[in-house]
């Protein structure tokens, strides 16, 4: 589940991962999502976590960021 935050106005969730190495593919996933859709989140990364922040232009999620944020919960799934 994605998180809403205020102040600036974004949405976020934090991925967990048991290996590095998931670390690297999940990235490369969600670079060809962001070239695909040209939305680019905040992107920050450790270990074994790689946290987004998406943030938003108007002051609700649109279609566009919903679909983005489904596909990277979808990617991760995978992993």
């Amino acid at each position: 589940m994605w998180n809403e935050r205020e102040s600036p106005l974004r949405i976020e969730k934090r991925f967990e991962f048991d290996q590095y190495s998931k670390i690297s593919k999940f990235m490369g996933e969600i670079e060809k999502l962001c070239k695909d859709r040209d939305i680019y989140p905040n992107i920050s990364f450790g270990k074994n976590f790689v946290s987004l922040s998406i943030f938003l232009d108007n002051k609700e999620i649109s279609e566009k960021e919903k679909e983005f944020s489904m596909d990277i919960d979808k990617f991760f799934s995978e992993y």
